[in-house]
């Protein structure tokens, strides 16, 4: 499926007031191929707990103004790609702290809207966004991850 049937917007990272941050992935690509994707093997779209959101850096943190990266959706049962789309590492990383910054003492969430040409296909409220180096090592200060949880 390609990066470019893609559009990410986020809401909740430049409030004043604490808010679960949202991010919206909407989907303009042919039609059901992202509800195929988005599917168990009974035919159900798939839950919060089925789907692992990450964050995967093209280049070293430290060595670029703005690195380059790839947001992946993936079914945590067969670890396949749902969705892929390039982002930038300051559109990422302020997401996951406001995701911080809103949890007070709970754990950080964020929500995430899954849209068809604008229509709704899935929400999920998610605990957990793991961000990685260009290297594929986790980057723990850098993702959301919830206490009590070991990698």
């Amino acid at each position: 499926m390609r990066r470019d049937y893609f559009e990410l917007t986020v809401e909740g990272v430049d409030d004043d007031r604490p808010a679960t941050p949202l991010v919206r992935i909407d989907f303009h690509g042919p039609d059901g191929l992202l509800r195929d994707r988005l599917s168990g093997t009974g035919g159900d779209l798939l839950d919060a707990d089925d789907v692992d959101v990450a964050f995967r850096l093209r280049e070293p943190l430290s060595a670029a103004a703005d690195p380059d990266g790839v947001v992946g959706v993936t079914n945590r049962y067969t670890g396949d790609f749902v969705l892929e789309l390039n982002e930038t590492a300051t559109d990422v990383l302020p997401f996951i702290r406001a995701a911080r910054d809103s949890a007070g003492d709970e754990d950080a969430r964020y929500r995430v809207e899954i849209d068809v040409d604008g229509e709704r296909l899935v929400a999920y409220d998610k605990d957990t966004f793991l961000v990685y180096d260009h290297e594929g090592n986790l980057l723990r200060n850098e993702s959301l991850i919830p206490s009590g949880v070991e990698l």
